[in-house]
């Protein structure tokens, strides 16, 4: 809720702004250097505060400022809307200082009435928000100050907070035009404050966003616009995967991400384009283990489908070398990652023969797999279509033959479908990964009664230690307890790390600048320029 000075203030200037509608911006630029963009997945919604696929931050991150930014080189946060900020000793209220002298896109100033309209809007339960409201983490209220400055209160120290304000998810967004359309609408009229400007959205056909010609407010790390700086982006859909390296040959794209590892190797060879490929910090490609469902119920069971595990082999076959080897919980590019989980449960199928023997199983029956309760020796792995994992499995498969356990593959065709399966208990494995900077995006996967707990495993050493994570904002502290929290989760072999996630994307040799935010995703395309012909 609002304190009473705010609601004044409000008032007060809702009042002195009365018959004032902002006008759009209707200033354009004749478009002398336009390329189009290949998009890979046409999500069923685009908007920021509302969705949560990565696709829409590759187009919005160019449309949206947000109150903060991660510099692309050092990961450290920088101004970005806010000027500056201030955190109370107990980290319970952050005060933002915000930028004069911005307008969105309509018109609208951008001040802290703005800001407070974009929160409203986000914690909205009608928005159904599915990131947005999350990065906030215990978020309790604002307080506005002044007409350039406001204060976000939390109910517990928080310090993954600025992490989330500087994502596309909480971009700022016109409070004018978020009273126009109602949410299902606003998709299709965005209005950002970025150095792009939304022109318009053809579900199944196209995006169009031009360059903002007014815009002079960036983060540090933005260059200034020159004679080659691209100025109109089309994006267009190529969701079947080897339609992208053809078009990226042909020059119907000049750029385009997820390409195909083996299309991606044999691009290599051509002098018209470059490959790009960018690391994806946050989660590795992974199968988390259901230890509340037998047999990985058991710590040696899990241990053992770890060592059974072949995980160079995977990634020289399914991603051509191009994605580094996980040992751990969390990727190598995530902040505070730990080297100790670097070796652990390295490829050694004598050692799972020995863990499995050790166990009591054995192979009565002589048909090359152990013998169980009931059947042979088996495990439920839920087989999602993206990240390759289907190749994934059947080469783990294969692999855990070897070592006498029968791999049974469930696909699920949509996350839908996999969080339903999930819901049901009835699986082993599941694979499933998300992106993120900061570690204490793994707090609800391995925190007891944690939203996506989906191993079942509980322990208030790990409890604990993830809280302390969070709440901490000394990073000498964090760096320890993530370390803990890596070796924990490991030696209780909870999760099956395959590969750490790179993006391979794909430009014109003429494209140059071309730059990712530290997510790994979003491209920073005020920064690209295109060569002449």
């Amino acid at each position: 809720m609002r304190t009473l000075h705010a609601i004044v203030f409000l008032l007060l200037l809702s009042l002195a702004a009365a018959g004032c509608v902002p006008t759009a911006n209707t200033q354009t630029i004749a478009a002398r250097n336009r390329i189009v963009y290949g998009l890979t997945l046409e999500p069923s919604g685009f908007d920021p505060h509302i969705n949560e696929n990565a696709e829409l931050g590759i187009v919005l991150r160019q449309v949206y400022d947000t109150l903060v930014y991660r510099d692309p080189e050092t990961y450290e946060i920088v101004p970005g809307l806010a000027a500056s900020w201030s955190i109370s000793p107990d980290g319970l209220l952050y005060t933002f200082s915000l930028r004069q002298g911005v307008t969105f896109h309509d018109g609208t100033v951008f001040n802290a009435l703005a800001v407070g309209a974009n929160l409203d809007r986000i914690t909205n339960p009608a928005t159904a928000s599915q990131r947005a409201l999350f990065l906030l983490g215990p978020y309790a209220g604002y307080n506005i100050v002044d007409e350039y400055t406001i204060e976000l209160r939390l109910t517990q120290a928080y310090s993954p907070l600025l992490d989330g304000l500087s994502q596309v998810y909480l971009g700022m967004a016109s409070p004018a035009a978020l009273a126009e359309v109602s949410n299902n609408r606003y998709q299709y009229h965005q209005v950002g404050t970025g150095p792009f400007t939304f022109v318009e959205y053809t579900p199944g056909s196209r995006l169009l966003i031009r360059r903002n010609p007014d815009y002079t407010w960036g983060p540090e790390f933005y260059n200034a616009v020159t004679d080659n700086s691209v100025d109109e982006i089309e994006y267009r859909f190529y969701v079947d995967p080897p339609t992208r390296g053809i078009a990226l040959e042909n020059g119907d794209v000049q750029i385009i991400g997820e390409l195909l590892p083996v299309d991606a190797r044999a691009l290599t060879g051509n002098s018209e384009v470059q490959l790009v490929p960018v690391a994806v910090p946050g989660e590795p490609i992974q199968f988390l283990m259901n230890t509340q469902r037998f047999p990985t119920d058991s710590v040696d069971v899990r241990r053992a489908l770890l060592y059974g595990t072949n995980r160079s082999a995977i990634v020289d076959t399914v991603y051509q070398g191009f994605a580094p080897v996980a040992w751990g919980p969390i990727s190598a590019t995530t902040i505070f990652y730990t080297t100790e989980v670097q070796g652990m449960y390295a490829q050694d199928t004598a050692q799972a023969q020995a863990i499995l023997e050790a166990a009591g199983y054995s192979d009565g029956d002589n048909n090359g797999y152990l013998d169980a309760r009931e059947g042979d020796l088996s495990v439920i792995i839920l087989v999602p279509p993206w990240n390759f994992i289907p190749d994934v499995a059947q080469l783990i498969e294969d692999q855990w033959r070897t070592i006498g356990i029968r791999a049974v593959l469930q696909p699920v065709p949509s996350r839908g479908s996999l969080i339903e399966a999930v819901n049901s208990g009835a699986y082993n494995l599941v694979a499933w990964n998300t992106f993120g900077v900061d570690p204490a995006i793994i707090n609800p996967y391995y925190q007891t009664g944690g939203s996506r707990n989906w191993t079942g495993y509980s322990n208030p050493d790990l409890d604990n230690i993830l809280n302390q994570a969070v709440a901490s904002t000394d990073t000498r502290t964090r760096r320890a307890l993530y370390a803990q929290a890596q070796r924990l989760i490991m030696e209780n072999a909870l999760v099956l790390p395959i590969a750490d996630p790179v993006n391979l994307n794909g430009a014109s040799a003429r494209i140059a600048g071309l730059t990712y935010d530290p997510y790994g995703w979003f491209p920073l395309m005020n920064n690209v320029t295109l060569a002449s012909d």
